[in-house]
């Protein structure tokens, strides 16, 4: 018999300690790992572990632990990225220069301005890409000539415009990718408009001469729509013969038109390399499609709300229009079949399952889907497969990743959602005597018998049986309108009357619990479900998706009157892994015993709660903020007074803020009447984490989180 022998971390190899310091923060890993012993320090200073560093979410890093660990890294760092670390002073920049064998560079969302952005390209020679924000007064004109040259070599530019303006773009005479994300507001806070003529003026404008990939992405309003064509200007004139990736995201119903686009379509298909592919629906028309797609291969396709292509794109994707349709990875056809509900109710308009079936067959690579505000009714499914379920040809796809369904494709049939009658009548006798349940409505126990999965989950049940891969599924009903969208516009132009349809209304509990069936699911968002009643299938769903880290859920059930109150909180005790919440319903009361729940969730980062007519318990909220020490952002838009949400967003600040440097506090009452503008102000970062609702499956490559 052998001797046992205890192993400790002195007796594992180099190898295995670099694979396991990997996963340790910069700042700790300089901080708190290298001094403990010689060899430690050895290998904290590897240069496999501090040659890409990524400070964006280190939330309890102040100014002066930033600049340490800059000047640590200073001679080993190539790739930094501070996007989104909006809390450091400006002056941490000045430490960012000395960087110098920096060639990728992400300060986006930090504070920088002319001078300073000068200073740091003349510091940086050996910088190749770049990604900052152009502030309202930025200034090209201030930047000196070692910045200008640097300039002229970057082959990677993203710049997030706040203010109208081409930033350094017309510097940049060897730009490779260009991504853009355009997120000006149309008001000043002065109230004044914001216009572009100015920029017409300008001596410089850009010429994309070695330009590969173009992305941009609007926030709505026309100021914003105006400018990126002005970026588009010289596509006119010509268009770029090297360009492979062409991503334009416009929200709201009409897109300005762009004469260029159909030239730029021709162009595309010419030269065979068409990597990814995303233009307004009033950019293209089925001719101008055809010709972009004949040939090619793509890897991202994007058709979200072009009705009038539906037929195109299936053709394309089915009948030999692209040469190999294996290759595709992404596929957004959100809204690109949907017309209103009293028009749906045969199989014209809806998804078919046969047609689903073959796509699946053809792109068998897929890896994430957006069939947001579409309809498929399976009581309307073709007679000649009356089996086959929407659900069983998408399970076709067995490395699909990332999935977006509306409601209705879960549910198979009117009927499927009808509670099952109880075993044994009570006595005509002893009805009287008695209260009888609310129809529809059960009430919850924590300690019930499991639910089980009756008929009306059957589509489902296959899809988990088939995607066993799927670690993002989106279900969101066709009536859903957030009370807080960042893109108003664009929400609100895609979706129908609340309750239009009643297939949607079929998904119920039965349903949420049959989620549990995906093994690898990490993100889930739940929304516009009326059907959910007493909540038992989420409490199922917890049980069962032990590594969920981010949940989403809005407009559950009956929406005066939230039913599922004592599921959601036995749910969130399950929710040991979770790091992000978003809650919306209009009666919510966020008390003690919610977020004593919510408490459980000791790894939580990101809280996020709207509720028009909601309240909250200040002392439970400050009590949750202390159990929870990882939390670093609290936005609550409730019904509550606006003295009640200033007196707890400042105990929070002032009770929390020294040892969380990046703690963001955002409480109003959603009636506030200067809220949009307060939610403009919000980093982007935290606002697309938290307080956004909006799809973001089946996206082309984002130049930003979004």
């Amino acid at each position: 018999m052998m001797a046992s022998t205890s192993v400790g971390m002195s007796d594992l190899s180099d190898e295995i300690l670099l694979c396991i310091l990997r996963h340790v923060p910069v700042c700790d890993l300089l901080t708190n790992v290298a001094p403990t012993c010689q060899r430690l320090q050895t290998l904290c200073r590897d240069k496999t572990l501090l040659a890409h560093v990524s400070l964006s979410e280190e939330y309890t890093m102040d100014d002066q632990a930033v600049r340490r660990t800059l000047r640590q890294l200073s001679n080993h760092v190539q790739s930094l990225s501070l996007n989104g670390v909006y809390w450091l002073s400006g002056s941490v920049m000045d430490c960012v220069a000395r960087c110098k064998a920096v060639t990728h560079l992400d300060v986006s969302g930090c504070r920088l301005t002319s001078l300073r952005l000068s200073r740091l390209l003349s510091s940086l020679a050996l910088l190749q890409s770049l990604a900052f924000d152009v502030q309202p007064g930025f200034d090209a004109s201030k930047l000196s000539s070692e910045a200008v040259d640097r300039l002229s070599c970057l082959s990677e530019l993203r710049q997030t415009l706040l203010t109208p303006s081409y930033g350094v773009v017309p510097c940049c005479a060897q730009l490779r990718k260009l991504m853009l994300q355009f997120d000006i507001s149309g008001i000043t806070r002065e109230g004044f408009g914001v216009s572009c003529h100015l920029m017409v003026g300008q001596s410089s404008v850009p010429h994309y001469k070695q330009l590969e990939e173009f992305t941009a992405r609007l926030a709505p309003g026309e100021v914003n729509q105006t400018l990126l064509l002005l970026y588009l200007a010289v596509f006119s004139v010509h268009v770029p013969e090297r360009l492979r990736v062409f991503l334009v995201s416009i929200p709201g119903p009409n897109p300005a038109h762009w004469s260029a686009a159909a030239s730029l379509a021709q162009s595309l298909g010419r030269h065979g390399d068409l990597e990814a592919l995303q233009l307004p629906r009033s950019w293209l028309d089925p001719l101008s499609l055809k010709r972009a797609l004949e040939g090619n291969s793509p890897k991202h396709l994007s058709f979200s709300r072009c009705l009038a292509l539906w037929p195109q794109v299936f053709q394309s994707l089915l009948e030999g229009g692209i040469r190999d349709a294996s290759r595709l990875l992404s596929l957004n056809l959100s809204g690109i079949n949907n017309v209103p509900y009293s028009e749906c109710r045969g199989a014209e308009g809806q998804l078919l399952p046969g047609t689903m079936g073959r796509l699946a067959s053809s792109c068998c690579n897929l890896q994430h889907l957006n069939l947001m505000h579409t309809h498929y009714h399976h009581e309307h499914a073709p007679a000649a497969a009356p089996q086959t379920h929407l659900c069983a040809s998408l399970a076709l796809l067995k490395r699909l990743r990332s999935l977006t369904l509306p409601a209705c494709a879960l549910s198979d049939g009117l009927k499927a959602h009808h509670c099952a009658a109880p075993n044994a009548s009570p006595s005509l006798l002893l009805r009287g005597l008695k209260k009888l349940p609310r129809v529809g409505v059960q009430n919850y126990k924590v300690d019930s018998e499991p639910l089980l999965l009756g008929d009306g989950t059957s589509g489902l049940a296959q899809l988990s049986a088939g995607c066993l891969s799927l670690e993002t599924l989106e279900l969101i009903g066709p009536g859903f309108v957030s009370a807080l969208p960042r893109l108003e516009p664009c929400s609100r132009a895609s979706v129908e009357p609340r309750g239009m349809c009643a297939w949607a209304r079929g998904v119920g509990d039965h349903h949420l619990a049959a989620l549990g069936g995906l093994p690898r699911l990490r993100r889930l968002t739940l929304a516009g479900l009326p059907g959910v009643m007493a909540g038992t299938g989420l409490v199922r769903l917890a049980l069962q998706c032990r590594n969920l880290q981010v949940l989403s859920l809005a407009n559950i059930g009956s929406l005066k009157i939230m039913n599922y109150t004592a599921a959601l909180l036995d749910a969130l005790r399950q929710c040991s892994q979770l790091r992000e919440l978003r809650l919306e319903q209009p009666y919510f009361a966020a008390n003690s015993s919610f977020f004593d729940a919510l408490s459980c969730c000791s790894r939580l980062q990101r809280f996020c709660l709207i509720s028009r007519n909601g309240s909250f318990d200040p002392p439970a909220a400050e009590a949750f903020m202390e159990r929870c020490g990882h939390v670093v952002t609290c936005h609550m838009f409730t019904g509550g007074t606006l003295v009640a949400c200033c007196n707890l967003r400042k105990a929070l600040h002032d009770r929390f803020s020294s040892e969380r440097p990046g703690l963001s506090v955002v409480i109003y009452p959603l009636q506030h009447e200067d809220l949009p503008s307060i939610i403009r102000q919000i980093p982007l970062t935290l606002l697309d984490r938290t307080t956004l609702f909006q799809s973001h499956v089946a996206q082309p490559p984002r130049l930003s989180p979004w």
